[in-house]
């Protein structure tokens, strides 16, 4: 037996996080990697020691493995995790430690080589017993090969990737006239994704649930499982839900699956962690479909019914020790559900979103852990996947740790860039999930072609956003006074005091007049009129009262003069369009006139040459159907009109410059 005293972990994010974490309760010693991208992330500053090991793409940094191996080498840790995505299956990553003397933890080069290959691991499972959806894997690859076995099989089949997975290189056909495109697409995607065109076909399993049981090997030859995961709540082939214990599992069903995937383990000589991924259908019977050799990415919801961490198992089973307990020791206690945090915009396609992170204030409370890599500040950059947390809930039952999930999506807030936590809201409040009845099929058949879409905000979301934006501006206004009695403020003398401003969400604009009442601020819409009281806020948290009715919400207000709030069920970025004016052109240093946002240019009221006064209109912008007069910042000479009346602009695009004295 090895023991380990230091640890290079290959990944980024909130794996390479949770990882280090258990490293560091083990007092073990981490090392983090990180490329150009990632400076000054989450994990590096968690980490013992960095190593930056590239530019921003994966194919130059962590994708890279002789970089890997030289970093483990130079910063002296003895093993590496290698966490899941990246080199984590990859077999000559496995070697590549071998052979430089370092522990991998993970699987043999063997088990990596077999299961990273559909075609080659469901002929072994065959060999094994495993049952494996009934389908062509064999060498020939021609098409006329692969059309004559998808006819035979029936259809619909499912046309596959032999070497990928997340959904690429992956194909649904029902009809046979489109058999040939459908695998010149597969082939074309796999090559460019796994370097390999070869395919295989399977039989489709029409919505069916995806299931996989957690399985742990040592070197001693002990093979346990730990028990299922239902993951069936997907798009685009991708992992979004996924909870433990399987709300259809029984206890026979789970004795048959955890003894096939015990016997898919043996028939690799597995060693560690991995998982072997099944398709139940609606009868009970369930069919191989891979076999990740790896940790992955849902194993909280396992470590929460088992007490378990998985993550100390397979530190210690690549130090050669035994598992610790045997089948029979294994227990599944109470229920957990995990959710993928993602940005993406779930309204269009889910495209992933990039961008600063404004504000990240994760869920807390009893029965919550949140597993992620990023804090208030973070870039989310197009160089990585889109997931940058994890939520995990847990409780006794099924229904108390979807009732602690719902409660904690509802206080989370990812303010900056277009995320899915709306989407997971809505999705778990779907009775066919509440009912435990949900299939792969579940996003297709719950949201149809269109996709998830929110409600038109409605006239609270604006009020709620308009008192907080108030508020913060009577804060600056008082911090910059001199000896205001707090009893004066909204005061006054003449007449009643009320301000306007337009505000937009989305394609949505409102002009807004609010006046100050007797406990808070009176918010006229126009077509409706709430009253708001801002009983409590701390930047971050605030509790209103809107026409009487309590509500709790994230928020946070930017240097645009946007306000961010999230409400239990919706997220939104609320613009007060006229403070947007004064800002771009302060940050323009005053003489530099940007466009604030995206419309048409209406009226230029000054031609270059003219002399122009601070406070002075320059020019009338329509935008959201509504007309936006852009001011002057400062005295000067119009040196340059850069913009055309009646042309379409965009937002920061230069309308025109004023030379000052100071720019003389």
């Amino acid at each position: 037996m090895t023991e380990i005293s230091k640890i290079l972990i290959a990944n980024r994010g909130e794996i390479a996080c949770r990882v280090i974490r258990t490293a560091k309760s083990l007092g073990i010693k981490t090392v983090a990697v990180y490329s150009d991208a990632d400076a000054g992330s989450p994990h590096t500053q968690l980490a013992d020691e960095t190593r930056h090991i590239g530019a921003s793409p994966v194919g130059e940094s962590y994708l890279v493995l002789e970089k890997i191996i030289t970093a483990a080498r130079d910063s002296g840790a003895d093993a590496i995790h290698p966490g899941y995505g990246f080199l984590s299956e990859n077999a000559a990553f496995s070697k590549a430690c071998a052979d430089n003397d370092i522990l991998f933890i993970g699987p043999p080069e063997l088990a990596i080589n077999v299961m990273g290959d559909k075609a080659r691991s469901k002929r072994a499972m065959l060999d094994a017993g495993v049952p494996c959806v009934p389908g062509y894997q064999d060498e020939d690859q021609s098409d006329e090969t692969l059309i004559a076995a998808a006819k035979k099989i029936g259809l619909p089949v499912m046309i596959k990737a032999a070497a990928g997975g997340g959904g690429r290189g992956m194909r649904l056909v029902h009809k046979a006239k489109d058999l040939s495109s459908a695998i010149k697409l597969a082939r074309s995607e796999a090559e460019n994704a796994f370097g390999s065109g070869v395919l295989i076909i399977e039989k489709a399993i029409q919505r069916p649930r995806h299931v996989e049981i957690q399985v742990f090997a040592d070197a001693h030859g002990n093979v346990i499982h730990l028990g299922e995961r239902d993951c069936s709540v997907q798009r685009r082939h991708q992992k979004v839900i996924e909870e433990a214990p399987c709300p259809v599992m029984t206890p026979k069903l789970r004795e048959e699956m955890g003894a096939a995937a015990i016997a898919a383990a043996q028939a690799v000589d597995y060693r560690g962690a991995g998982t072997v991924e099944f398709l139940l259908d609606a009868d009970g019977a369930f069919y191989f479909l891979e076999m990740n050799t790896r940790l992955q990415v849902e194993h909280p919801v396992t470590e929460a019914v088992t007490g378990l961490d998985l993550v100390a198992m397979q530190i210690a089973v690549a130090e050669g020790k035994p598992l610790a307990l045997s089948q029979d020791d294994v227990r599944m206690d109470g229920h957990a559900i995990e959710v993928r945090l993602y940005t993406e915009d779930p309204e269009n396609d889910f495209l992933p979103s990039t961008g600063s992170i404004l504000l990240w204030s994760p869920p807390e409370g009893d029965g919550i852990r949140v597993d992620d890599g990023i804090a208030t500040g973070s870039e989310i950059s197009p160089f990585y996947d889109a997931m940058v947390a994890k939520v995990i809930a847990t409780g006794d039952t099924r229904a108390a740790a979807l009732r602690r999930l719902q409660a904690a999506l509802e206080t989370t807030a990812l303010f900056g860039l277009a995320s899915n936590r709306d989407f997971l809201i809505d999705a778990i409040s779907q009775p066919a999930f509440r009912n435990g009845e949900a299939t792969t099929a579940f996003i297709a058949e719950t949201y149809g072609d269109a996709g998830f879409q929110s409600d038109v905000p409605g006239p609270e979301v604006f009020a709620a956003a308009i008192a907080l934006d108030v508020a913060t501006q009577q804060d600056t206004s008082y911090a910059d006074t001199i000896a205001v009695h707090p009893e004066l403020l909204n005061w006054s003398s003449t007449r009643d005091l009320e301000a306007s401003a337009d505000y937009q969400i989305g394609d949505t604009c409102v002009s807004a007049r609010t006046s100050p009442t007797a406990n808070g601020t009176r918010v006229d819409l126009g077509d409706a009129t709430c009253d708001v009281m801002v009983q409590s806020r701390n930047g971050t948290r605030a509790e209103l009262s809107i026409d009487g009715k309590a509500v709790h919400l994230s928020y946070m207000t930017d240097r645009d003069g946007a306000v961010h709030i999230a409400t239990g069920t919706e997220t939104r970025t609320v613009e007060n369009l006229s403070a947007r004016l004064r800002v771009r052109d302060e940050e323009g240093g005053g003489g530099t006139v940007l466009s604030p946002m995206h419309g048409k240019l209406l009226e230029l009221t000054v031609s270059k040459g003219d002399t122009v006064s601070a406070g002075q209109k320059l020019a009338v912008l329509e935008a959201m159907k509504m007309q936006h007069e852009i001011i002057a910042a400062v005295d000067g000479i119009v040196a340059t009109v850069a913009a055309t009346i009646g042309e379409q602009i965009a937002a920061d695009e230069l309308i025109l410059e004023i030379e000052t004295e100071e720019g003389e």
